[in-house]
């Protein structure tokens, strides 16, 4: 085989193993989210790449594109866990996120329009009218999403992203505790902030989603059962 040939083939099988680990990240990505792995659940090499009908190879380098969004932790020579937070880094990443997403609300809001504030309006409407868990936190992280999606920024949303995935498991933990009266004001909030938008009241916006996320830092803070599960199977 000729050395031409033979890189060739190495570069056909690290595009195979490429694809595959982007297929692979996104599925457990999805699932991590979605709660159907919940923070300190195994994450099995094995199982993983069967399921997938993968090799070892891109489901490894799956785990560390995960890990490296903070939904994956990986332990040398011991595995791959679910992150789960502490409620000290859970209140951190909270209290980040109150001051970075009413800043990349600012630089998405000039590129925002008609449309974009209709499509926040009915993605608001859906959430008022909905009981279902799931369907409420992937229309409310629509939402906030829809609403930053104008930004165009170098880091910050990237980040809003990861401490978005990151805190997902604990949005569903508050979303099952709170009682119809937080829950009106968590949708009064949805429509206080796309009006202060369309009226390009940014300084309003901005205020109303530090005290959208605030208000759940603080219900969250008041159950640190949340955050002493004892899921983590370490075997």
């Amino acid at each position: 085989m000729s050395r031409a040939t033979a890189a060739l083939e190495g570069d056909s099988t690290a595009t195979r193993d490429g694809n595959a680990s982007a297929r692979v990240a996104d599925a457990l990505r999805e699932q991590i989210i979605h709660g159907e792995y919940p923070p300190g659940a195994r994450l099995r090499q094995e199982e993983i790449a069967e399921r997938f009908g993968a090799s070892r190879v891109p489901v490894r380098e799956a785990l560390k594109s995960l890990e490296a969004e903070g939904l994956v932790t990986l332990v040398a020579n011991a595995g791959a866990w679910v992150s789960r937070l502490t409620l000290a880094e859970c209140e951190e990443i909270y209290q980040t996120r109150e001051r970075l997403e009413p800043l990349l609300l600012r630089y998405s809001a000039p590129g925002l329009g008609p449309a974009d504030y209709d499509t926040l309006d009915s993605l608001a409407e859906r959430m008022a009218a909905t009981e279902d868990v799931a369907e409420f936190l992937a229309l409310d992280r629509e939402f906030h999403m829809t609403s930053y999606s104008a930004a165009s920024t170098l880091m910050l949303g990237d980040l809003v992203n990861r401490l978005w995935n990151t805190t997902q498991p604990y949005r569903r933990a508050y979303t099952l505790l709170i009682d119809v009266h937080s829950q009106r004001i968590v949708h009064d909030e949805h429509h206080l902030l796309v009006t202060a938008l369309r009226e390009g009241d940014l300084e309003s916006a901005e205020r109303t989603v530090e005290s959208h996320i605030r208000r759940t830092r603080r219900l969250l803070s008041g159950h640190p059962e949340i955050f002493s599960d004892t899921t983590t199977d370490r075997r």
